[in-house]
C-alpha cells in the first residue's frame, strides 16, 4: 500500500524516533517541518554517567503520547489528517527501539495508514531536506555522521535507495569518547558540551595525543574507519602518569588537545573519501555536530579542498522524529511502498537497509 500524495505540498507524515535516549516526534508535510518534539531523559541518565538502556526505554513509554499530543498541537492537525506513519527500526537500543516500533504499529492499524520503518542513520542524512534556507540536496554526496552511539562515513548516491557504508568505529564511537574523557577529567555528563567548555582556554597543541587509524600501516584495511578508545585510554595514562608525580592537571589543555584529535581523525578522514570518489560535499550530521569546534575545522578545511559542507539545523542534528518523518515522506515522494507489519527493532540494522519490510 502507498501513502497518497496528501496535498500538493507532499504527504503528511508523523515520525517517531526512540532508538537512544531522546524521544522524537516529529511532523512534516513534504519537506516543510511543521513540528520537532523531543523530550529527553538525558537528567535521569547524568547520576549513571552514561545512557542506561532500560531506563531509556521506560523514558520513552512515559513521554511518547504527551510528545505526540504536543507535536499535533503545534502543528494544528489531527491524527486523521495524518498521511503515513514512520518510525526508526534501528539502529540503537533494543529495547527503546521496541517501545517506538510498538508505538508506530498501533497507529498504523488504528488508523489505517501506511507505516514506513526507516534506518536511523540515514534519517540523519534526511534531516538536510528540512533546511528551508539551503539548496537541494546534490548527488553523491559524502556523510560523515557523529553522535554518542555512531560514527560512520557514508557515500551518499540516492537518499532513498544508494546509501554505501564507507567505514564507521571500530569501538567507541566519538560521543562516548567525550563523555569517558569527560569523567576522567571529573566534568559532568554529558561530556561533549562539557569538554567543549573546559577547551575553550587551552592549548590544542599542548598534547600530541594519538590519531586512531591514521598511520600508514592503518591505511589499506581502516582508510574510513575509526577508534577512539586508544585515545581515551592515552588520556588516562598522561592524566594518570601527572597526578601520580603530584602535578596538577591541566584540563584545559587535556581537553583542548583531546578534542582536536577526534576532530583531526574526523575531518582528515571524511575529505580523504571526498578526494578518493570525487565527490566535492560532504554532510555533517549527529549530535556531535553540535561541537563548534569540528564545525569550525570542517569549514575551514573542506574549503581549501573545494569541497562543499552542508550542516543541517542543530535542532535536527540531535536524534529526532522530524528526520525520520522527513526520511519516510521522500520514499513516499518516490513511489515506494510502505512497509509490512513483519519488522522488528534491529539494533544492528546496515545503512544500507535505507527501508525495512518494504511490500512487495
Amino acid at each position: 500500500m502507498n501513502a497518497s500524495a496528501g496535498s500538493a505540498a507532499g504527504p503528511l507524515v508523523l515520525g517517531i524516533e526512540t532508538s537512544c535516549d531522546e524521544t522524537g516526534i516529529g511532523i512534516v508535510r513534504g519537506r516543510t517541518l511543521l513540528s520537532n518534539t523531543i523530550a529527553s531523559s538525558m537528567d535521569e541518565h547524568a547520576r549513571y554517567g552514561g545512557v542506561v538502556p532500560e531506563v531509556a526505554a521506560r523514558a520513552h513509554l512515559e513521554a511518547l503520547e504527551p510528545a505526540i499530543r504536543a507535536a499535533l498541537a503545534e502543528s494544528d492537525v489531527e491524527l486523521a489528517d495524518i498521511d503515513a506513519v514512520a518510525v526508526t527500526s534501528g539502529p540503537g537500543l533494543a529495547g527503546a527501539l521496541m517501545v517506538g516500533v510498538g508505538a508506530a504499529k498501533a497507529l498504523s492499524v488504528a488508523l489505517g495508514k501506511p507505516l514506513y520503518a526507516v534506518n536511523h542513520l540515514v534519517g540523519h542524512i534526511a534531516a538536510d531536506i528540512l533546511d528551508r534556507d539551503a539548496p537541494p540536496l546534490e548527488y553523491p554526496t559524502v556523510a560523515l555522521l557523529v553522535s554518542g552511539g555512531h560514527t560512520s562515513l557514508l557515500l551518499v548516491r540516492d537518499l532513498t535507495t544508494d546509501v554505501e557504508l564507507l567505514g564507521e568505529t571500530m569501538d567507541d564511537a566519538a560521543g562516548e569518547a567525550f563523555d569517558k574523557v569527560a569523567r576522567l577529567l571529573g566534568l559532568p555528563y554529558p561530556g561533549g558540551p562539557e569538554i567543549d567548555r573546559a577547551a575553550a582556554p587551552g592549548d590544542p597543541n599542548a598534547i600530541p595525543f594519538p590519531r586512531g587509524l591514521s598511520r600508514a600501516s592503518d591505511l589499506p584495511k581502516h582508510r574510513y574507519d575509526f577508534s577512539f578508545s586508544g585515545l581515551k585510554t592515552a588520556v588516562a595514562r598522561w592524566t594518570e602518569q601527572r597526578q601520580a608525580a603530584g602535578e596538577t592537571v591541566p584540563v584545559a589543555d587535556v581537553a583542548a588537545s583531546f578534542r582536536e584529535a577526534v576532530v583531526d581523525v574526523l575531518v582528515t578522514k571524511a575529505l580523504a573519501a571526498c578526494r578518493d570518489y570525487g565527490v566535492p560535499r560532504l554532510l555533517l550530521g549527529g549530535g556531535v555536530i553540535a561541537n563548534r569546534r569540528l564545525r569550525d575545522v570542517a569549514l575551514e578545511r573542506a574549503k581549501a579542498e573545494g569541497v562543499t559542507v552542508r550542516i543541517p539545523p542543530l535542532s535536527l542534528c540531535t536524534d529526532n522524529g522530524a528526520m525520520i518523518a522527513a526520511l519516510a515522506s521522500e520514499l513516499i515522494m518516490s513511489g515506494r511502498p510502505a512497509s509490512t507489519l513483519e519488522f522488528g527493532a534491529d539494533s544492528t540494522l546496515p545503512v544500507t537497509e535505507i527501508q525495512v519490510a518494504e511490500s512487495a
